[in-house]
């Protein structure tokens, strides 16, 4: 059975989802799950009530994607692999990682969080899809109406990181996942905010179904 991540995005611009020439990626922050998603578990991200604080017609907690782990890339393979992608904003250089300058996001000082200490760098896991539904801006919280248990859930995101949930909510997060693969088409879509290297991605609250 596959495990269901949830969490909300403070964050949406291109770098945490990264969607690109129709590959989702989580390269940077959510080293937890990073590290212990596997191929299989989907990932339902949801706009924190704090994205796009100005626009009052932004619906809180829209659905901002989900995502079907179909490749798991550890030890730093991601950033030898996929060099043009924009959340590739890493390099070795032979003996330890840096931050590659002129990247648009992050910076230096978030390489421990992102990827670990030297020299293990055990955070360097990265998660890949290729079956993944992004909405970015024009995420819609239209899924409460039909999934009330799953907004509640949602809703109830504090700080923290939970593991356990009732089998009940798991089902209704499979069921969420089929009908939004049902009646959305994968499709590109835009960020809801631009890059920007003063900001991070690190979400207000996860959890794990």
């Amino acid at each position: 059975m596959c495990r269901i991540y949830f969490y909300k995005l403070t964050e949406d611009n291109g770098g945490a989802p990264c969607v690109t020439s129709d590959l989702l990626s989580l390269a940077i922050c959510k080293p937890m799950f990073r590290k212990t998603a596997k191929e299989g578990d989907l990932i339902f991200g949801f706009g924190a009530n704090s994205l796009d604080p100005h626009n009052r017609l932004d619906p809180h907690n829209r659905l901002i994607y989900v995502a079907r782990i179909t490749e798991k890339l550890s030890d730093g393979k991601y950033y030898d692999q996929f060099t043009q992608r924009g959340d590739c904003i890493y390099r070795f250089d032979g003996d330890h990682y840096e931050w590659v300058s002129g990247s648009l996001h992050h910076g230096p000082g978030d390489l421990v969080h992102d990827l670990g200490s030297p020299a293990t760098y055990s955070r360097a896991n990265v998660l890949l899809s290729k079956d993944f539904r992004y909405f970015g801006k024009a995420g819609t919280d239209e899924y409460k109406s039909e999934f009330p248990d799953v907004c509640h859930a949602v809703e109830r995101l504090g700080q923290g990181y939970r593991v356990h949930h009732v089998p009940e909510l798991w089902c209704r997060l499979k069921r969420m996942a089929d009908w939004v693969w049902q009646t959305n088409k994968k499709m590109k879509r835009e960020p809801t905010n631009k890059p920007s290297r003063s900001v991070c991605h690190r979400s207000e609250s996860c959890g794990v179904a």
